[in-house]
């Protein structure tokens, strides 16, 4: 499902935990690609459903498992590079997005990043919340830039620096 300018809608997640620390994970594949857990939005679904589809195949959590603290107001938008581009998909761009800040309300072994058969990630760890601007790839640091800003007053915790609008 793409839109009228070649955007596909598309959830994003950044999950905290009690320390104001977010949960960062590294894809498959061998690359060293880390990024948050994020996913499509299908035609059948609200933006809240796909959350949490999302949250449950890419980290292997349920609504239960996590509080929602806020979202961002509009889609935050990316162009893919050429490259990397779907070839069977007329018009595609890249992704415009609604991002969810989520605390984390379970121990930390109930996160299971290959928790379906064909799990996107292969590895996570909790890193401070500015740290993914200067790790994720290049085309996504914009967005995640405007997500992180919009979404920082409402981290739980005061030692992120994220109360402070840093960045």
């Amino acid at each position: 499902m793409v839109d009228a300018d070649g955007f596909r809608p598309n959830v994003g997640i950044v999950l905290s935990n009690s320390l104001g620390q977010v949960l960062w994970a590294r894809r498959v594949g061998g690359r060293d690609a880390w990024q948050f857990p994020q996913g499509g939005i299908n035609e059948d679904e609200t933006v809240e459903q796909a959350l949490f589809r999302e949250l449950a195949e890419e980290v292997g959590l349920g609504a239960a498992d996590v509080e929602i603290l806020a979202r961002t107001q509009g889609w935050l938008r990316y162009r893919l590079p050429r490259h990397m581009r779907r070839h069977n998909t007329r018009g595609f761009q890249g992704q415009k997005q609604k991002w969810f800040l989520l605390r984390m309300l379970c121990d930390d072994q109930a996160v299971q990043v290959n928790a379906t058969a064909k799990p996107e990630f292969d590895d996570w760890r909790w890193v401070s919340y500015w740290y993914p601007l200067d790790q994720v790839v290049p085309f996504k640091r914009q967005v995640y830039r405007r997500a992180l800003k919009e979404l920082a007053l409402h981290v739980p915790c005061a030692g992120t620096g994220a109360e402070k609008g840093a960045r």
